[in-house]
């Protein structure tokens, strides 16, 4: 006789046995439970669909945005970003810049194409841009005004709808700041503001970057544009509402800066001074800068702002009352002998080419930022 079959020993459970076992359990429990309302109906990881939409169809709807990107999908102006925002780009700018200068710049954006749209011919903005794009493992299309027709022969509207279909991000330096607001806004990809009329931010970026290197921070500092109350001035006072330092614009009377612009800046906290006394305004200064005194589309102006603008010229003599350790700036292109001596231009306190090379460094963290 087997001992499993022995009077009085109970026969050995298996595995099996076991599992049965505690499958009665499990359910009894749950029975017990259902009676005395403890059981915890099972949670869902997945949130209930919105109804008439599909979870397929909100993915395609409402793509979830990166942690890293920014607030905007455009870069148009400064003050539409955070300080938080705009030091990320300095910083991605300043991290990139030894790396392209020694052509190690691992390329984030591979494949991706930039269309770059001009109504104003330049030097600075187009080979920096396509540089940039190139860099980063991309490739650029150069368009113009005449090809396109931008609110001529074709609406802006529909522009913007097809560029999106070819590209991954559009750079416009135009005339009308209207215009490139509305091309944003029907644009499904970035929209990068090269210049308008109104403003040049990403100049400003770069003069930014530029300052922050010589000076080790513009916080806190004294900046002056002797000149017109141009584009760059807009753009200056914009970043006067997010990075903290003081701007003075020194300039003939009639040639103020948009009242709006400065209206807006000074609401978020910008610490703006209009003078027409460039002497006086110079006066401590840690950052100088310069712009020509008539841009493209004013040079049936030319020679009337030769005289409005002749003391305020940048000379050695107007810098003197400046800080000591002060920097020069200028955009370019000059028109040397007019806004600006050679001896400032060239001189010991100009950094005026680190400046034109922060372009590219600029713009190509922007690009970065904005066309992942």
């Amino acid at each position: 006789m087997t001992p499993s079959k022995m009077k009085g020993t109970a026969p050995k459970k298996t595995a099996k046995d076991a599992k049965k076992t505690a499958k009665k359990g499990k359910a009894a429990k749950s029975r017990r439970a259902a009676t005395t309302g403890t059981l915890k109906a099972p949670v869902s990881r997945k949130k209930a669909a919105p109804a008439g939409k599909t979870s397929a169809a909100r993915r395609k709807t409402a793509p979830r945005r990166r942690s890293n990107a920014p607030s905007r999908k455009d870069f148009l102006r400064i003050n539409d970003f955070s300080l938080q925002e705009l030091r990320a780009i300095l910083d991605l700018a300043r991290k990139q810049k030894p790396l392209a200068r020694r052509h190690a710049l691992p390329p984030s954006l591979p494949g991706r194409q930039l269309a770059c749209v001009f109504a104003k011919p330049s030097l600075r903005t187009r080979v920096s841009f396509e540089l940039a794009i190139r860099q980063l493992g991309g490739n650029s299309l150069f368009i113009t005004d005449k090809e396109i027709g931008l609110g001529t022969r074709e609406s802006v509207k529909d522009v913007a709808k097809v560029l999106s279909r070819y590209v991954d991000g559009i750079m416009i330096r135009w005339f009308d700041q209207g215009e490139v607001d509305e091309l944003a806004a029907h644009a499904t990809v970035p929209v990068i503001n090269g210049l308008t009329d109104l403003l040049h931010p990403c100049q400003v970026m770069a003069d930014i970057m530029t300052v922050e290197e010589h000076l080790g921070t513009i916080d806190g500092k004294k900046v002056v544009m002797v000149g017109d109350g141009n584009n760059l001035a807009n753009s200056w006072m914009n970043a006067a509402s997010v990075f903290p330092f003081q701007f003075t614009l020194a300039c003939p009377p009639g040639y103020e800066p948009s009242a709006e612009v400065r209206a807006r800046a000074e609401q978020a906290g910008a610490q703006i001074a209009i003078t027409h006394d460039p002497t006086a305004g110079v006066q401590g200064a840690h950052v100088i800068y310069s712009d020509s005194f008539y841009s493209m589309g004013q040079e049936a102006e030319a020679q009337k702002r030769r005289r409005d603008f002749a003391p305020f010229r940048l000379t050695a003599d107007l810098l003197s009352g400046a800080d000591p350790g002060h920097i020069v700036l200028h955009c370019l292109p000059a028109h040397r002998g007019e806004e600006i001596t050679d001896e400032v231009m060239d001189g010991p306190h100009s950094v005026v080419y680190d400046e034109a090379e922060n372009r590219l460094h600029a713009q190509r963290a922007i690009l970065a930022t904005f066309l992942k």
